[in-house]
Order: C-alpha cells, then sequence, then structure tokens
C-alpha cells in the first residue's frame, strides 16, 4: 500500500511537479520533481521558487514508498542563479529525454522569461544540453510530450503570454519542433497527455484542482465537467488542492501523482510566507473511469506496485 504522504523532499521540503519514470538499467522507479526551496532563509518574494533543482527519489517497491536519490546533474547553466522546473522525461531507442522548464536567474516575482531545454541522458542522472526548443514565446513552461500514431511526437506546454493558454508543437525526430499554436481556449498549466480506455487524456492544472480532457484524435479536446483533487481529503497532509501531476498506465490500472501544499488547507490555511505555506509533497491515488468520466477518491488506500512499464501510456496505442 502506498505511503501517505507518498514522499517529502529531506533537502528543502518542497517536493512539486512529480515525473515517474522507469530505469529500465537500475530496474527501478524514478521520480524527478522540482525541488522548490521551502525552507530556504531569507528569501524575498517567491525567489524561493527560484534558483531550484530537479530532485531524484527512487522506488523499489513499484511505487509504494519512495527515498530520496540526489539532485541531476545537468550541463546547462549559461545564468547566475538559473532555475529548474517541471520536467518531462521519456526513453526512446535506449536514450532518455528531458523537457526541461529554465528560467535565466534567481527572481523575486513572476516576470521574467522562461524557455523549454531539450536535454538527454544515457542513465537518467547525467543530462547533456540539446537545444533550446523554439516554441511561440519567452514565457513558456511545463512541456508534456506523446508519441503520436504516425510515430513523430507531440509536445504541448503553457503559454503564458497568452493567458496561460495550453500550445502545442510537433516533431519527427524530438530535435526539431515546429510550434502548431493552441490546443486549449482555456486556462490552465502542467497538462499530461497519456492513453488510457482506448481514450487520449490531458489532465491540466486549473489552481482549483485539475480537469481532465478526452480526445480521439490528439487534435480536438471535450473537457470533463467534474474535477479530480479539488476538494480536501482526509489522509495525512492531504487537506489542500493537488496540483500539476503525472499519471501512470499499469496493468490497466491508472495512478495519479500530484504534489500539494499541505499547510494551505482552506479550514486551517497556514501565515502567509510562512515555511508551512510554503511546503509541498507529492500523495498518489487511483483512477476510476465508468465509461464516460474519469474520477478520484483521494482518500482511499492506494495498493500499487508498477510493473516494468508494460503499457507505454505515453504513446498512441
Amino acid at each position: 500500500m502506498a505511503a501517505k504522504p507518498l514522499y517529502r523532499d529531506p533537502v528543502y521540503d518542497g517536493a512539486a511537479d512529480p515525473v515517474i519514470i522507469w530505469n529500465s538499467k537500475l530496474k527501478k522507479w524514478w521520480m524527478f520533481y522540482t525541488n522548490r526551496r521551502a525552507t530556504a532563509e531569507g528569501e524575498t518574494g517567491v525567489t524561493w521558487v527560484h534558483g531550484t533543482r530537479i530532485g531524484i527519489a527512487e522506488s523499489s517497491d513499484g511505487g509504494a514508498s519512495w527515498k530520496y536519490l540526489d539532485t541531476a546533474v545537468i550541463n546547462y547553466r549559461p545564468d547566475k542563479g538559473y532555475t529548474y522546473w517541471a520536467p518531462d522525461v521519456l526513453e526512446y531507442q535506449g536514450t532518455y529525454h528531458m523537457y526541461l522548464t529554465y528560467v535565466p536567474g534567481t527572481f523575486t516575482d513572476w516576470s521574467h522569461p522562461r524557455s523549454i531545454v531539450h536535454l538527454t541522458s544515457s542513465d537518467l542522472f547525467h543530462w547533456e544540453f540539446q537545444s533550446e526548443v523554439k516554441l511561440t514565446s519567452d514565457k513558456v513552461i511545463d512541456a508534456t510530450v506523446f508519441r503520436l500514431p504516425d510515430g513523430s511526437w507531440r509536445m504541448w506546454y503553457n503559454n503564458e503570454r497568452d493567458r496561460k493558454s495550453i500550445y502545442y508543437a510537433d516533431s519527427r525526430d524530438l530535435y526539431t519542433w515546429q510550434d502548431k499554436g493552441k490546443a486549449l481556449g482555456e486556462r490552465g498549466e502542467g497538462p499530461k497527455v497519456f492513453f488510457w480506455k482506448n481514450k487520449y487524456w490531458m489532465l491540466v492544472d486549473v489552481w482549483a484542482g485539475m480537469v481532465f480532457y478526452s480526445s480521439d484524435d490528439l487534435v480536438h479536446w471535450k473537457r470533463q465537467d467534474q474535477k479530480i483533487l479539488g476538494e480536501p481529503g482526509t489522509g495525512a497532509e492531504d487537506q489542500a488542492i493537488g496540483g500539476h501531476a503525472d499519471v501512470v498506465v499499469s496493468g490497466g490500472r491508472a495512478f495519479v501523482f500530484y504534489f500539494t501544499h499541505p499547510g494551505r488547507r482552506k479550514d486551517k490555511p497556514a501565515a502567509d510566507n510562512s515555511i508551512e505555506s510554503k511546503r509541498s509533497l507529492i500523495q498518489v491515488a487511483e483512477l476510476k473511469y465508468d465509461g464516460e468520466k474519469i474520477s478520484c477518491d483521494r482518500d482511499q488506500p492506494v495498493m500499487i506496485r508498477l510493473a516494468k512499464n508494460e503499457i507505454n501510456s505515453r504513446a498512441a496505442q
């Protein structure tokens, strides 16, 4: 049974934006996450959400429990105080690819540029810079990449210059991308695209829980009325909204790995700008599908043992 909370970062207690991937060499599951500096002292404004690294945790029991390993070694550091956010990681033909949000410094506000950079690795730990992905604006974050039926690739991301709408771009080889414009007209961030129950799904963080969209062609998306993780749970440190998640499909079941700020519960909110209000952690819940909509009961115990990625939810089926 999965631990609750599932994972806390021992460095700054600020784990957020998780992505889960099978490490085929070590035969273990790895979690990459934004290592927010929640417990850092002397921070002003939102500097604690900048200057962040990408943490790595490891699971030897199929995702039920996780231990901290280290931060990813990324050889792209062109600016003083550089910031890494929200990685998406996939494997293709023996090479791991990371699409990472990069911010050129540590800033007190949200007004500065950010880009998505492409990195590759042979071991999931050491990452080599390939390029800055040329997208529609100079403020783009939160990439997710999915393989299309014809073997090409599609990236969805958040364009902050257009009311934080979701945009997309296509590639034949994971290296060269062509921007295609807006995918969704509604605001949201942290899109995650996956295949499950003979449908394509996109899960989007709308800052009041998360919303599912379904599609038959990966172009036209239908919004599901019911959100998930918008209402408080009763489990340990799970009373605030869930956000920016990953979804792993295994054995026909789907699991949502999400982060939450336990100190931001509505009934007992922590003081503004306190460590308790900043810290974040990772939880997991199982998704259910009734033939019409996806639901999620965050209070139910999660019996999880992810197998070796026998279902590739990042590719068209």
